[in-house]
């Protein structure tokens, strides 16, 4: 299964290498959520995110996953893909992992892969699972592509709070958030090219 990204003028690192600065980590901001639960925005963590995206969309991991609405089996509104053995991941994305895990002191050992082909794609509220079982969590989301929004919200229902990862940002869940807080990528009516969000977990935090 194949849908490669169509480059434009504007994707500025279109033809860039993909590589993790870790210089990125000393631009992080914290976005408090509550006593117990916020978020770091790390700005640029991968340059030549579009690359990375057109090289991941040639994999055959990725499923067309369906699910009950209402009455009727439907697809779901975006692919997903999976490595629960990072040995057998691209060399990147195993690399991603281990300085994550250095950066926050979890040993990361999955990455699970959401592919939003265009604005119609998009996901509903929910939490990580399953890092939502533990008292606590971090949970990295790397974002390739174009930027679409991530939304925020108290679980059950409450006002949200809105972010925009560019490409190659991470925003990192942490404390209490897979517990007390939901999140989600909604549909858009606006046009906007694919996204690709890589979700790192560990066993450790199940």
């Amino acid at each position: 299964m194949t849908h490669l990204h169509q480059p434009t003028l504007f994707d500025d690192d279109e033809n860039q290498a993909p590589a993790i600065d870790l210089a990125a980590f000393g631009a992080a901001t914290e976005h408090q959520l509550d006593e117990h639960s916020w978020i770091t925005h790390v700005p640029g963590l991968l340059t030549g995110h579009w690359r990375l995206l057109d090289e991941l969309a040639t994999l055959d991991v990725w499923e067309q996953r369906r699910r009950w609405m209402f009455d009727s089996m439907v697809d779901e509104p975006r692919l997903t893909g999976e490595y629960v053995d990072l040995a057998v991941a691209p060399a990147l994305l195993a690399e991603l992992a281990a300085t994550l895990g250095e950066q926050f002191e979890v040993p990361y050992d999955r990455i699970w892969m959401n592919w939003y082909r265009d604005h119609r794609d998009g996901t509903g509220w929910l939490a990580d699972r399953p890092a939502h079982q533990a008292p606590t969590a971090i949970v990295p989301v790397l974002s390739l592509g174009a930027p679409r929004r991530f939304l925020v919200r108290p679980s059950g229902g409450g006002p949200s709070t809105v972010f925009t990862p560019a490409g190659g940002d991470l925003i990192v869940m942490r404390g209490r958030c897979q517990r007390d807080w939901q999140h989600c990528v909604p549909k858009q009516k606006t046009p906007l090219g694919p996204r690709m969000s890589l979700n790192f977990s560990s066993v450790t935090q199940s």
